[in-house]
């Protein structure tokens, strides 16, 4: 029996609406609610501002502090959907590994419309010009729930609400 989850690691290229899906679901579980974004140096926004992707030393001591946030929500709470990128399967491993109670979704969105809301985009660093490095680093993977980010954000939302809390 696979243990109640309890952080939800919501991963997609930029774009993909993690932040928006996340931000309502955390609502509709009740959840706590924690952006990826927020916790990337000075130097890595600055670098993507630029349309520049970050190497797999950028995103190392990222990463560090996202694993060891969700051991922490894992252990003593709250219970948090937690919006990441997690692009590589080395990534998500390295934020789950020996956490059962973490549940991955991916929200899986044509690049064509990625590029269309990232011109839309007003006030983040994660510009178009991002779009061609998180699309070549992306590593499609094959053992989590994957969405139609496409679809309504509310419906996307349900989607995930029932397969945490069944």
């Amino acid at each position: 029996m696979t243990p109640t989850p309890r952080v939800v690691l919501l991963i997609g290229v930029a774009g993909s609406g993690k932040t928006t899906v996340g931000r309502r679901l955390a609502d509709a579980l009740g959840w706590a609610f924690e952006d990826a974004d927020d916790h990337h140096s000075v130097a890595a926004r600055t670098k993507m501002s630029r349309g520049e992707g970050l190497t797999d030393a950028d995103r190392a001591p990222w990463l560090d502090r996202l694993a060891a946030l969700i051991r922490h929500r894992v252990q003593e709470g709250p219970p948090t959907v937690l919006a990441c990128s997690a692009l590589k399967a080395s990534y998500r491993e390295r934020l789950t590994a020996g956490q059962p109670r973490v549940f991955v979704a991916w929200l899986d969105v044509p690049r064509g419309v990625i590029e269309a809301r990232l011109a839309g985009r007003r006030g983040h660093y994660a510009g178009v010009g991002l779009a061609s490095s998180q699309f070549a680093a992306l590593e499609p993977p094959a053992d989590v729930l994957r969405l139609d980010g496409t679809e309504p954000v509310d419906a996307v939302v349900e989607t995930v609400r029932r397969r945490v809390e069944a």
